[in-house]
């Protein structure tokens, strides 16, 4: 073989390795910023399922799922089934509540061509009790998440939900009906910024600044203490350019939501000088000051966008106290850093350093 051909050969294999490469990046690079369908719209959904929250809590685990159809309404009156697997999730909502917390498992050739596509593993996120007022308590963590979608580029994407839960209890079938939400896999987030889920634990004054104070600036105007970002109780770590990013979720036990079953947080055995969930405590550390101010004009050029966010859900509140009560807490927020003496003493001097 010449020398000609052999390198007419080299040329053809290094071209078609070349073109390989440059089509597993373009298909990487489709993954960045993209939002599935499911998550792409703000309409509530209606779905209805069969089960009985009793089993699910007793016969399923991280490794153990339980199947069934998961109906879901797509126009006025049309109605397509859905195969899902479920089991139960979480710790203390698990042990607390009458509905059980679920993780959904959907098999890629069940989700094709339908609303959930792209979607393997979804959490649902349910009412915990059967009081009155559950639904106003959902609906308010519900928000909570739409509040930080307007704080920080890093969060998790949801979807609200009606549901009618049908649960036989002997020859009798007991219907609820409730709200939930879909909150979507943290892999999902990661690629949507091209970046990756961190398993380890990462100190706070190792991540990224910015995106540490807006979330603790968020989780103190929910009024949160039920987090920390160094171990990631109800925090997930994303690692996007280098840098690590918190993201923030479970906000069942602020003072937003002021449930009745909150209780104030002792997160890493630290006993906090509060009484009532509804009472704020700063939990963020120590930055720059050039950093907590400028994350301060941010909230404070947000306060429209978040009220008017809140009030574009005041229908889907059962009881205007509720409402009420909501808009009420985020703007005693928006009073204290509005204000320099509230916003040095209550943020800037209760920073911690450990």
């Amino acid at each position: 073989m010449g020398n000609n051909q052999i390198n007419s050969k080299l040329l053809i294999l290094y071209f078609l390795c070349t073109l390989s490469c440059f089509s597993q990046e373009k298909n990487v690079d489709k993954k960045i910023g993209k939002v599935s369908k499911l998550f792409s719209s703000d309409t509530v959904i209606h779905i209805k399922m069969n089960y009985v929250n009793k089993a699910v809590k007793k016969s399923t685990n991280d490794s153990t799922y339980l199947d069934l159809d998961l109906g879901y309404q797509i126009g006025n009156n049309e109605w397509k089934n859905l195969p899902v697997s479920i089991r139960s999730r979480g710790n203390n909502r698990l042990k607390t509540c009458y509905f059980v917390p679920i993780k959904l498992k959907i098999k890629k050739e069940d989700n094709k061509g339908t609303l959930f596509k792209g979607n393997k593993e979804l959490k649902l996120v349910l009412p915990c009790l059967t009081e009155n007022a559950r639904n106003d308590y959902l609906l308010k963590e519900f928000l909570a998440y739409k509040l930080y979608e307007l704080v920080s580029p890093y969060h998790f994407k949801t979807r609200l939900l009606n549901i009618t839960l049908s649960e036989a209890r002997g020859k009798k079938i007991k219907v609820h009906k409730i709200k939930g939400f879909f909150i979507e896999d943290i892999k999902k987030v990661a690629n949507r910024h091209g970046g990756k889920v961190l398993k380890r634990n990462v100190h706070p004054m190792q991540q990224d600044a910015l995106c540490s104070v807006q979330n603790a600036f968020f989780q103190f105007m929910i009024g949160n203490t039920d987090f920390s970002t160094a171990y990631q109780h109800n925090e997930k770590l994303l690692f996007v350019n280098n840098t690590t990013m918190p993201v923030p979720y479970d906000f069942d036990m602020s003072g937003l939501c002021n449930t009745s079953y909150s209780v104030v947080s002792q997160v890493g055995g630290d006993v906090l000088p509060i009484t009532e969930v509804t009472q704020r405590m700063y939990r963020g550390f120590k930055r720059d000051n050039k950093v907590f101010i400028e994350v301060r004009d941010q909230f404070l050029e947000n306060k429209s966008k978040m009220l008017e966010m809140i009030a574009s859900y005041k229908d889907h509140f059962e009881t205007p106290k509720a409402y009420i009560q909501c808009t009420s807490y985020i703007n005693e927020f928006f009073d204290v850093i509005a204000d320099d003496s509230k916003f040095n003493n209550e943020i800037l001097n209760r920073a911690r350093t450990k």
